[in-house]
């Protein structure tokens, strides 16, 4: 788990360090590139505290939703409607379900240190 960390804090360096422009025509793709991104590591994280992390599920989740979304995008660029827009939405709403469960796996942690550490004593 670290090492994910690492290396999005030098993803993040490096990617603030370069002056690199992405064309408009790529906007709708790299949102949700990104946003798959988030979404994969954050799954991947909630995964590694339930004690469920299979690095197999893990790489071919991140594959097959950057693949739908990309195509859901092409889709509607051709037709000309924002269908990217219900991709960045299932993201969205996922990353926010996958925060919560974290944020509860974190505290429910913590609570159970905290009684274990006081019937120690």
């Amino acid at each position: 788990m670290w090492l994910t960390i690492i290396f999005l804090i030098i993803g993040i360096t490096l990617g603030l360090l370069t002056d690199i422009r992405i064309p408009e025509v790529y906007e709708d793709y790299l949102s949700i590139a990104v946003l798959a991104a988030f979404d994969t590591l954050i799954g991947g994280i909630r995964s590694h505290l339930e004690h469920k992390f299979d690095d197999k599920v893990f790489i071919s989740g991140f594959l097959t939703n950057v693949s739908l979304a990309a195509i859901l995008a092409f889709v509607g660029v051709q037709l000309g409607i924002d269908l990217y827009l219900a991709a960045v939405f299932a993201f969205g709403v996922r990353l926010f379900q996958n925060i919560a469960i974290i944020r509860r796996i974190l505290l429910e942690n913590i609570r159970n240190a905290r009684l274990e550490k006081n019937s120690k004593n």
